[in-house]
């Protein structure tokens, strides 16, 4: 009986050849690549320590920092919940439009999409900038556990580590769930402003219609998740003022 040869032996040397060169071309790429990501990581740990250094001389630690960008979330929370329920409302009422001009009401849409956008990205922002200062804060306070000699302050201080982080994780994976519905509402936004941009007349309206029943639930969903956040910042911000022992950081 034939047995079929190895795919690799059904190469000729100069394909093998070409296919092995490709490969040790690639690798250089690969390896450019992983130096270049540890540098940039070097980079930005190396900045983010001297940021803190800096605003730490001048008496504003990481613990005030960590509560105003908290305190900064939650309004730039509130501002999107706000601007997310407006575009609903504008969209709600193109489906009641009967005559008029539509370029103006297109155009008017469409600024409630770049509000919604602009917003949306303002709550990214803030979340990664409360993960910035709510590791380094976290690993420090870690770290130091270890310079206690009295074995009752440290465990004190150990106890206070494992309750705050615990409200600190729950504080952003809330803001995250609420960060995942913002996608899904902007994309339903963006078509049908897209939509209605190329197609000025009844059908773009009678196809928002058929489609607003899905982004009201999308945005009713979305308002939810970032009231849940709002309520996690303001529980997170009084259990911190509540601390009057813990480290600054």
């Amino acid at each position: 009986m034939c047995r079929p040869r190895p795919v690799g032996s059904q190469l000729s040397p100069g394909m093998a050849r070409r296919s092995n060169d490709d490969r040790r071309s690639s690798l250089p790429f690969t390896a450019n690549r992983g130096l270049l990501a540890t540098l940039l990581q070097l980079c930005t740990e190396r900045f983010r320590r001297l940021y803190f250094r800096a605003v730490e001389s001048v008496g504003y630690h990481k613990r005030d920092i960590l509560i105003s960008r908290v305190e900064n979330a939650r309004d730039s929370f509130e501002e999107a919940k706000d601007q997310f329920q407006s575009a609903l409302e504008k969209f709600t009422f193109l489906t009641n439009f009967h005559g008029g001009n539509l370029e103006n009401l297109y155009g008017d849409l469409k600024a409630e999409f770049d509000y919604s956008l602009a917003k949306a990205n303002g709550v990214r922002d803030r979340i990664s900038a409360i993960q910035m200062v709510g590791d380094a804060l976290f690993e420090e306070w870690r770290q130091e556990l270890d310079e206690y000699t009295n074995r009752s302050l440290k465990a004190s201080s150990k106890q206070q580590l494992r309750v705050t982080y615990q409200h600190y994780t729950q504080l952003v994976s809330a803001m995250r769930k609420a960060e995942s519905r913002i996608d899904p509402v902007l994309a339903a936004f963006h078509d049908q402003v897209l939509f209605l941009k190329h197609n000025l007349n009844a059908k773009a309206i009678a196809s928002l219609e058929d489609e607003l029943s899905m982004i009201s639930v999308n945005v009713t969903g979305l308002v939810q998740a970032m009231e849940r956040s709002i309520s996690e910042a303001n529980t997170f911000m009084a259990s911190f003022s509540r601390q009057k022992s813990l480290p600054a950081g």
